[in-house]
């Protein structure tokens, strides 16, 4: 039995907006951990126990390049500009050679925290990268 390992680069991510946005070239934050608590018995200093009080996760962080105007731009500008926040289910999907998901994240009541545009540097011949983070309810994989 035979198993390829996918890639990292072909993926899409849905936010709400029409058609999956893929012009993302980087996504992060995709993990949870179990939050514990460490409580120590009395009388015993040689181990302490890790109780577990519940997931966490961080924000999930997009990059792509910079476009002037869009309906992700008009929705970060809402939230960061007029503290108005319309929470939306973030869908990242991991796409095999086809365009199909392999595999898909959802990320429910996400809504921007960050927007950012990166440094404009006349002796470099880079692009202008645009971030965005997003704070989320839950994360589960679909």
């Amino acid at each position: 039995m035979s198993y390829d390992i996918p890639v990292a680069f072909h993926f899409a991510v849905d936010l709400g907006f029409g058609e999956p946005e893929t012009r993302f070239q980087e996504v992060t934050g995709l993990a949870l951990e179990v939050a514990t608590e460490e409580l120590r018995e009395g009388g015993l200093n040689t181990y302490a126990y890790a109780l577990p009080t519940g997931a966490k996760h961080g924000n999930l962080a997009l990059k792509r390049g910079f476009t002037t105007s869009s309906e992700l731009t008009e929705w970060c500008r809402k939230a960061v500009e007029e503290f108005t926040f319309e929470p939306r289910t973030v869908t990242v999907s991991l796409l095999d050679e086809e365009h199909q998901a392999l595999a898909a994240w959802s990320c429910t009541r996400a809504y921007p925290v960050k927007w950012a545009v990166s440094d404009f540097k006349a002796q470099e011949n880079g692009l202008v990268i645009e971030s965005l983070e997003l704070a989320y309810l839950a994360l589960r994989r679909i």
